[in-house]
């Protein structure tokens, strides 16, 4: 199958190709790599006939130098974008509206200004922060993600926090302007603007951080575990149509985040509002068929800050505890240079071009 992808962006600040340095002047804006020449993106199908398949003429490359050019990917499951695609499993966008493992959608209406625990396993925890409005003559607020915040373990067992944010108050929108905000280890970190941009963490903990637009949308990589798609999106005037949201956007759009994770490694014990969604054994209690299948537990997953682990529910492990934890782990996607050669119903493996 395939779909098109484009990928907006600008000049990038560093050359994720580790190519030589180009002979005189640098481009100019905005393809900070044009003119560059990479191989067509291929890779080992042992299934299949050829076995090494190419990257179609349309994009031959994973990572082109122009960001307005398609990009080649392989997809595990089924075609998507680098950036959240609403409908897939693992998203959560909007007044959160989340597609669980299991493929059902739920919405998670959470509290303004709390941390909720979206994802706990022994040795992964994912928090989100909501903010939110409430509309006059409503009961509840409208909430949306506006931070989240990972705690991990390295290989070596020591624990990390990343968050990733977007700005608050924005009065007005504005889509070259950035508003993705990051710490590392509870420090200010700064990846710079730009398509491909990308920032490694240099005490070897693995996370891997790269903008996959010129501002406003990244992918946050930790190798055998999870990859997150992140954009900052506003709410607009027809959002605001719509919904009755009431919001006086003259003041404040309401930037917020739009997600989707992709795991590959789980626990069969994992917790979270999305992460239980995923375990073997969930009966998902929401129900079905309503225009807003709501999920509670709000109290059972609430945090006391973005980068804390001590909700009723949590699992998260210390360091030190670390070692001594068993627990079977839950057959997701691996991860794989080898696609498999089947229809998208057999769950198959395939080369697409994202758009």
């Amino acid at each position: 199958m395939i779909m098109i992808f484009i990928s907006f962006g600008s000049m990038i600040d560093a050359d994720p190709y580790s190519n030589p340095a180009a002979q005189g002047p640098a481009p100019p804006p905005p393809f900070g790599v044009s003119g560059k020449e990479f191989p067509p993106g291929s890779t080992s199908c042992p299934n299949c006939s050829p076995q090494n398949i190419t990257c179609p003429s349309q994009c031959p490359s994973f990572k082109p130098s122009d960001p307005m050019a398609k990009a080649c990917s392989i997809d595990c499951n089924s075609p998507t974008c680098r950036q959240p695609n609403c409908n897939g499993k693992g998203s959560g966008c909007g007044d959160p509206r989340f597609v669980g493992g299991d493929g059902i959608v739920f919405y998670f209406h959470g509290k303004t200004n709390q941390q909720f625990a979206l994802v706990s396993d022994q040795n992964l925890q994912i928090n989100a922060r909501f903010i939110g409005h409430r509309p006059e003559g409503r009961k509840r607020d409208n909430t949306w993600i506006q931070a989240l915040g990972l705690v991990f373990h390295d290989e070596h067992h020591q624990s990390h926090t990343f968050t990733l944010a977007s700005s608050t108050k924005v009065a007005q929108w504005d889509d070259n302007v950035d508003r993705l905000h990051f710490t590392y280890d509870d420090k200010s970190l700064i990846i710079g603007e730009g398509h491909l941009s990308n920032w490694d963490a240099p005490d070897g903990s693995g996370l891997f951080v790269e903008r996959t637009a010129k501002v406003n949308s990244i992918t946050v990589t930790l190798p055998n575990l999870v990859e997150i798609s992140a954009s900052v999106v506003p709410i607009t005037r027809e959002d605001d149509r719509i919904h009755n949201y009431q919001i006086p956007l003259s003041q404040d759009c309401f930037a917020h985040l739009e997600v989707q994770f992709r795991f590959f490694r789980m626990s069969e014990s994992v917790e979270g509002v999305l992460g239980q969604t995923y375990r073997p054994d969930f009966q998902n209690p929401v129900k079905r068929g309503v225009a807003m299948p709501i999920m509670g537990g709000e109290r059972n997953y609430m945090t006391s800050s973005l980068t804390s682990v001590d909700c009723n529910n949590c699992i998260f492990s210390l360091s030190d505890q670390y070692d001594s934890l068993v627990s079977k782990p839950l057959p997701l996607e691996e991860v794989t240079n080898t696609v498999k050669c089947s229809s998208v119903n057999d769950a198959g493996r395939g080369v697409v071009c994202r758009r």
